[in-house]
């Protein structure tokens, strides 16, 4: 009876460590949900993964379709204890949305290791498809390459010639600064200075001064989330933008727009991949978003949906989970849906068109939500460097 006993719960043990996905599709949604970064992704991008999921049909290749999720706290080790707990015992088969440039690197090694795709969505590096790209690896809503084109490309030919930046002081930060630095010295603008800011930080005061004290024309905030607004809000308390200096919001989305108020962020000029109102297909998008968390999506939230849709859609056209056919089939097939229509390079860069917006003053707003007026598109081809410029070793 010992023997027997001891042989079931032995074949127990070896059932419930197998991969849970070996029976289904599994998809994580690995983001900041508690943090500075809570809007600008978080729950909002699992709820438009969950309706794709949903607009695919539940299931591919006859199997279900299951999203897990977790909090990453904007922690590289801890994102990458997760990703793994989840690649080998979860038997997790993608992993996306990946908010903060150090987590989503670090991630998308793991990942190349375990041959498995991540889809980066919420972060920003351009070393994710450059130099750090991977086999298994997808940027997909934008990056700070893109950011800088077209933002810093369009405030330096309106002639904000002179940069200072308040810098994010990790991998995304320093990327963003540095493609806009590039972009500002190509059309013969001048970078003052910059000062490194840690992440979450509740008093920008002492940074803001110097920005302001360079005599700058435009102070670059090479930030996102809770950052951005904050030192936003705490540059109106020094009269800097009344004072003759321009704030450029070089990663700002609906969500930190909401969360400032079009009296706060009136006239900032910022660049997305998506904005709910911008046709029939986003509307509708918007439309069936706000209904189920009630805020319209940005650009993570709809690139999220973009992403988790894509790869079901290469799941079904490879008819596998096999990494390497699934992560071909990404590469070939087109992009058309709610948040873009694109193509995916060989680096894993996915190309579409973004857009140059100018938030609205507040007596220009009709309705809820109604915050930009478009100024102009940036086309893919223009925003993204092609696959053999991008530096990635994969193209080599």
């Amino acid at each position: 009876m010992k023997s027997g006993l001891l042989a079931l719960i032995s074949v127990g043990g070896l059932f419930l460590a197998a991969p849970a996905s070996a029976q289904g599709v599994k998809i994580g949604i690995l983001n900041d949900q508690s943090g500075v970064y809570a809007d600008y992704g978080g729950k909002y991008s699992l709820e438009a993964a969950k309706m794709a999921v949903e607009d695919f049909g539940g299931e591919v290749l006859g199997q279900k379709i299951e999203i897990v999720t977790a909090d990453h706290q904007n922690k590289p080790d801890l994102s990458v204890s997760i990703a793994r707990r989840w690649y080998d015992v979860e038997g997790v088969d993608m992993i996306t949305e990946l908010t903060t440039s150090s987590v989503a690197l670090a991630v998308q090694e793991l990942s190349k290791e375990k041959k498995k795709i991540d889809i980066v969505v919420g972060a920003a590096s351009s070393r994710l498809t450059g130099d750090a790209c991977a086999p298994y690896g997808f940027h997909w809503a934008y990056d700070t390459h893109a950011l800088a084109v077209g933002t810093g490309g369009a405030l330096v030919e309106a002639g904000g010639n002179t940069w200072f930046f308040l810098t994010a002081d990790y991998a995304f930060g320093y990327a963003l600064e540095k493609d806009t630095t590039d972009i500002v010295n190509a059309k013969g603008g001048k970078v003052l200075g910059s000062v490194r800011i840690p992440l979450n930080s509740s008093d920008f005061s002492s940074f803001l001064l110097q920005a302001q004290s360079s005599k700058a024309k435009i102070i670059g905030l090479a930030n996102a989330g809770l950052d951005t607004t904050n030192s936003i809000k705490q540059a109106a308390e020094f009269g800097i933008v009344s004072g003759g200096q321009k704030l450029a919001g070089l990663l700002m989305t609906l969500s930190e727009v909401h969360g400032l108020g079009l009296q706060a962020a009136q006239g900032l000029v910022l660049t997305e991949g998506f904005y709910w109102d911008l046709n029939d297909k986003a509307r509708a998008f918007g439309e069936r978003f706000i209904k189920r968390t009630g805020r319209m999506p940005s650009m993570i939230h709809a690139g999220t949906y973009s992403a988790t849709l894509s790869y079901l859609k290469a799941v079904k056209a490879a008819g596998t989970k096999d990494s390497d056919a699934v992560a071909r089939k990404l590469k070939e097939l087109p992009v058309d849906d709610s948040f873009a229509q694109g193509k995916v390079q060989e680096n894993g860069r996915m190309v579409h068109d973004l857009y140059l917006f100018e938030v609205k003053k507040p007596a220009e707003s009709k309705k809820p939500f109604d915050y930009y007026k478009l100024l102009a598109t940036v086309p893919g081809e223009k925003a993204f460097p092609s696959a053999k410029d991008s530096g990635c070793p994969l193209t080599k």
